[in-house]
């Protein structure tokens, strides 16, 4: 449970980032909140993090990131929470280029970017991303797509960042996946059966969730991990 001043916070900090892609500066969220001191932010912000909406990043500036957001702010709390990877952006190179140093890796394809409503689209050239092992699951295959859009913020999904995806056909309710509709479309967003109808559930209250018939739909696989690019 956030206090006011605390969910004033996140919401404050949510909405910067959904802008300018940076969180705001300490002085920008004293103002914001109408505090007389830094140190009345400091203990806000401890506070989010100890309870789980928030992460800070060591040795950057503006180092916030969010993890989860309250459903007061149109998160889901009990969905899905990112394993967050920092990594570089990655770039073409020969497959089996791999090196981790003490790390167990593994190379992914790339196989282009996802967006609401459209097709993925395709790199044009070969681009793979390594992704330690132990984002991976045991058995089957997987892939990596970059992501377009601001439509999955509130599960800690942001534009620019990379999936990692279990190919699968299956998912559960509340699973994030990649969605394949009318044979076209190919989107990113949260899966819910409701008799005989699927609904496709966006994480960012700008969003309407879609609604199609079973036989619409296509699940094309199921998020596993998340790599981001500072």
């Amino acid at each position: 449970m956030l206090t006011k001043k605390q969910l004033d916070l996140l919401d404050f900090i949510n909405k910067r980032m959904i802008r300018d892609g940076v969180p705001p500066s300490f002085d920008e969220m004293k103002e914001a909140l109408d505090l007389r001191s830094k140190s009345g932010i400091h203990r806000l912000i401890t506070a989010l993090e100890e309870r789980g909406f928030i992460r800070r990043l060591a040795h950057r500036a503006r180092a916030i990131e969010i993890v989860k957001l309250p459903e007061a702010l149109g998160g889901d709390p009990a969905g899905f929470t990112p394993q967050v990877i920092d990594g570089g952006r990655p770039s073409a190179r020969p497959a089996g280029a791999v090196s981790v140093e003490g790390i167990e890796a593994t190379e992914l394809e790339q196989l282009g970017r996802i967006a609401a409503g459209e097709p993925i689209e395709a790199f044009e050239h070969d681009v793979r991303v390594t992704v330690p092992n132990s984002m991976l699951s045991s058995s089957g295959k997987h892939y990596a797509l970059e992501v377009k859009g601001d439509s999955m913020t509130g599960a800690g999904i942001n534009d620019g960042d990379v999936v990692v995806i279990l190919e699968t056909s299956h998912a559960d309710n509340g699973d994030i996946v990649v969605a394949q509709v009318q044979g076209y479309e190919a989107t990113l967003k949260r899966f819910r059966r409701q008799s005989g109808m699927i609904a496709l559930e966006p994480a960012n209250p700008a969003y309407e969730t879609r609604v199609l018939p079973e036989g619409e739909v296509s699940v094309q696989g199921r998020l596993v991990g998340l790599i981001r690019t500072y």
